[in-house]
């Protein structure tokens, strides 16, 4: 996907066969299943479903990779999440995107890209309220395998780049200040306190689910792709 939304004549002609676009939109979605690296551009396509437009450049990745994806491996079964959040990125809305990804051993086992309900004034909100869903998402998968008699014996790692994110937290004397955030925050807090995550903060640098919020770089793209561990797994 383009760095920057185009303004050509091209990019933003309509589509001639809106129901198949639409069609090929679910295909796509389906797809994410197993390729996480396509889930940005995919919600991005399934947003313009009212004004569908062409999207070669999706297509192409597509069929230059359609070889790829999630290899299963023999790893230690110990549950890692990754969280970040796009603050602001929709230029039509100014909403924010929610992106996390939840690893298995080295495989990624459960990921999300969702546009925010409503716009944030800070950056601080919008990561919170990705810490919220990782959170939920995390304590779902730890249920999931208790159920499967293979219970976590330690506090499940969440990973967060936004250091004022992790402060609001870890100390209660910040919430005053950010009254608009009180339900995400006793949410996240009682399940610190209660040992079923604990969080860390990670570089910008190192963080995967950075390929889940925003358009990348092709370089920036690939080391990401390698992270989230999608390869070639079929010639």
């Amino acid at each position: 996907m383009t760095l920057k939304a185009s303004t050509s004549s091209d990019a933003n002609l309509p589509y001639p066969d809106p129901h198949y676009y639409r069609w090929l939109a679910d295909s796509l979605n389906y797809l994410t299943i197993t390729r996480p690296d396509i889930a940005y551009v995919a919600n991005q396509v399934c947003q313009h479903m009212h004004h569908p437009t062409i999207l070669k450049c999706f297509l192409r990745y597509i069929q230059g990779t359609i070889h790829f994806g999630l290899p299963l491996t023999t790893t230690p079964l110990q549950l890692r999440t990754y969280s970040d959040a796009d603050w602001a990125g929709d230029p039509h809305d100014r909403k924010s995107t929610t992106g996390f990804c939840t690893f298995l051993g080295t495989t990624p086992i459960s990921w999300c890209v969702k546009k925010q309900a409503t716009v944030t004034k800070t950056s601080t909100k919008a990561e919170y309220r990705s810490l919220s869903s990782a959170t939920s998402d995390v304590i779902w998968i730890q249920r999931l395998l208790a159920d499967f008699q293979l219970p976590p014996t330690t506090p499940t790692p969440l990973y967060c780049n936004n250091t004022s994110a992790m402060a609001i937290a870890h100390h209660p004397v910040f919430h005053a200040r950010t009254k608009h955030i009180e339900i995400d925050y006793h949410f996240i807090r009682h399940h610190i306190t209660n040992g079923e995550i604990v969080l860390h903060h990670i570089y910008s640098e190192e963080q995967p689910a950075d390929l889940l919020i925003k358009p990348l770089p092709s370089s920036r793209f690939q080391d990401l792709r390698d992270k989230l561990s999608i390869k070639l797994i079929n010639a």
